[in-house]
């Protein structure tokens, strides 16, 4: 569990409200992550609830049960919800799984909103944060291309500020795991497909269902590479012929354990060089 600070002021919390205040109009991209859900917090706080709506992408790319958490999250909230059917299945440069992936997923979002957005004359918001901006993140310069903002960026948040006001404000999610999509475990150059992206989310799944929240499983063929955060390496290897049964029973022929740990944005570390 993330520890919380309070390097986050009312200052900053001000400074988030007011971005989206200035901003009129909204469509909130809602992932039920922490970083989208105190965007949208902060739009329920600068907004009246007509002004904002929330869009969750329909996505076979979407970790199991997140829509609904997300149409819970924006109803708590009473806001208008929705979610929005991506084609980036249909999209090849999508499929080849290059380097250039998240652009061409973040444009397929983006082919959903923008029109909300027109309709509404609102901004497209996205819970980017400072801390994203120093990673491999195509998607960012795909969204933003289309006329998207970053509220948390304009108000200078980093991840530990995001999770410390969230805490602050009672949102349930402030020490969720982050939940990147299912396309984020495979290779650069290992094509998408559903079938993959459902073993990656099955293998998950159990993962979970045996007490491991914070886990990714990188999909290498028949290997699959279980990365945890490593003070949970003991509990995993005591409890290895569970986890094994487990993950080899969606597909996989060998089980293995990343003894370094957790690493969001692992895969791009070859892209960064």
């Amino acid at each position: 569990m993330p520890m919380v600070n309070s390097s986050t002021d009312g200052g900053d919390s001000n400074r988030l409200i007011d971005a989206i205040r200035d901003m009129g109009k909204v469509v909130v991209a809602l992932s039920g992550g922490v970083d989208s859900s105190l965007v949208m917090a902060a739009a329920t706080k600068a907004l009246p609830s007509e002004h904002i709506v929330a869009v969750t992408a329909d996505s076979e790319s979407l970790a199991s049960n997140e829509l609904n958490r997300c149409r819970d999250m924006a109803a708590a909230w009473g806001v208008n919800w929705q979610p929005a059917s991506t084609q980036e299945m249909n999209d090849d440069r999508y499929l080849a799984n290059n380097s250039d992936r998240c652009y061409w997923c973040k444009s397929a979002l983006m082919d959903q909103l923008a029109p909300i957005a027109d309709q509404m004359s609102a901004v497209v918001v996205l819970g980017v944060n400072m801390d994203d901006l120093g990673d491999h993140r195509p998607g960012q310069q795909a969204a933003a291309e289309r006329g998207a903002r970053f509220p948390l960026v304009e108000a200078g948040f980093t991840k530990p500020m995001i999770r410390s006001l969230a805490h602050d404000w009672g949102l349930e999610v402030w020490d969720r795991p982050a939940m990147p999509c299912l396309s984020s475990r495979i290779p650069y150059g290992t094509e998408v497909s559903v079938s993959l992206l459902s073993r990656i989310d099955r293998a998950e799944q159990a993962l979970r269902q045996l007490g491991f929240e914070d886990v990714r499983v990188r999909d290498y063929g028949d290997t699959a590479r279980i990365e945890m955060p490593t003070d949970l390496l003991v509990n995993a290897a005591e409890l290895a012929e569970s986890i094994f049964a487990q993950v080899s029973s969606v597909g996989y022929r060998y089980v293995t354990l990343d003894m370094a740990g957790l690493r969001s944005g692992n895969l791009n570390h070859m892209v960064l060089k």
